[in-house]
């Protein structure tokens, strides 16, 4: 064989498998558009959707990139599911219990109170058919969700006045959404639901007079403990999942090898975003109770609690025989919860009761 014409060959054949591979590289390159239902200086929750924006980036080689809108910034900020519907976005970060007005079902994707904690969350997702159903029900909006991070257990919420009995909670203003919101209101709270951004000043102002978020590292940031001293445990969101979703038909026209990029970052993101709020919770509840903040550390009294239970199973109940979605989704529920919850309560329950001293809550 001619040595200079096989070479002038592979020559040849080697710049147009480059030319191939960078046009078919070039036709897959795609840039989607996500918005938040916070800022996007938002920590730990934020931050999680810049990691998952990375994963993905590194995940295609660069091929798939997540361009990120805080709050407002394109749409509104509790606007982003009509959005993404309507396919003005591409996807967007959130909490599925805001949508509660679209179909009361969905706020049980996201936590309810007495409920499954994180861990029992992601399983009943991933192995009790919780994701599969999620999907169905909103395939209806034409979206796609994904795991989009948990907080763990979250807060009961900052109050101005303490709270001694269940008399004390008759009237007050709370920004509270979700099932949690429903709850209250059985026990004489008038609910709030407004976003993130704009809870602090309602607040200051008296528009409302206490406030939920997530828990210690978040609340902080946002400078609850200014205008409400009186900061409480909580049961309302015991295992909070937030979204990650996506319009549909568009999610359903990527590349196969996108969608399983997506997939995986999700669920990356998902198991990150809980191991750093555990992580930076402790850091800030140890200022809390260093007395940094001047903040009082309370437990909701007896009679609360039991009229919130009580209240909590009237609720799911009451729902299910109203609407077909929400009996659907209950009813994986209640099969899934039993079992995982006696195994809580054998493999985990007992070993922190063993482990831990009694809670350190003031007389409030």
């Amino acid at each position: 064989m001619d040595r200079r014409k096989f070479l002038k060959t592979a020559g040849v054949g080697a710049v147009a498998t480059s030319v191939f591979t960078t046009n078919l590289y070039a036709k897959t390159r795609k840039t989607l558009k996500v918005c938040l239902s916070w800022s996007k200086t938002m920590p730990i929750m934020a931050e999680g959707v810049y990691y998952f924006a990375k994963r993905v980036k590194e995940l295609t080689d660069g091929g798939l990139r997540i361009k990120i809108y805080g709050a407002n910034e394109l749409v509104p900020a509790l606007g982003v599911f009509d959005a993404c519907s309507k396919g003005l976005i591409d996807g967007f970060h959130s909490g599925p219990y805001y949508w509660k007005g679209k179909n009361p079902a969905f706020s049980l994707f996201s936590a309810y109170p007495f409920g499954m904690v994180a861990d029992e969350m992601n399983a009943w997702l991933d192995f009790g058919g919780g994701m599969k159903i999620w999907r169905e029900l909103y395939a209806k909006y034409n979206l796609v969700p994904f795991k989009g991070g948990n907080s763990g257990n979250q807060m009961g919420g900052w109050f101005r006045k303490p709270i001694k009995s269940l008399n004390d909670l008759k009237g007050l203003k709370m920004r509270i959404p979700g099932l949690g919101g429903e709850v209250m209101a059985r026990l004489g709270v008038k609910p709030v639901n407004i976003p993130g951004g704009e809870i602090y000043t309602a607040l200051e102002r008296g528009v409302i007079d206490a406030t939920e978020w997530v828990g210690p590292a978040l609340d902080i940031k946002m400078g609850f403990y200014k205008v409400a001293k009186y900061y409480y445990s909580g049961w309302h969101e015991p295992g909070t999942i937030l979204e990650l979703t996506f319009n549909k038909k568009k999610f359903e026209r990527l590349p196969k090898e996108f969608q399983t990029a997506i997939e995986v970052a999700s669920n990356d993101m998902n198991a990150r975003m809980l191991a750093q709020f555990q992580y930076e919770n402790g850091v800030a509840l140890r200022k809390i109770l260093d007395g940094k903040y001047g903040v009082k550390l309370c437990e909701f009294p007896q009679d609360v609690n039991e009229a919130a239970k009580k209240a909590i199973k009237e609720i799911l109940e009451e729902n299910a025989n109203k609407n077909r979605d929400f009996a659907r989704v209950y009813e994986t529920i209640q099969n899934f919860f039993p079992d995982t919850r006696k195994w809580t309560d054998v493999g985990m329950k007992w070993f922190l009761d063993t482990r831990d001293n009694k809670a350190p809550f003031d007389k409030c």
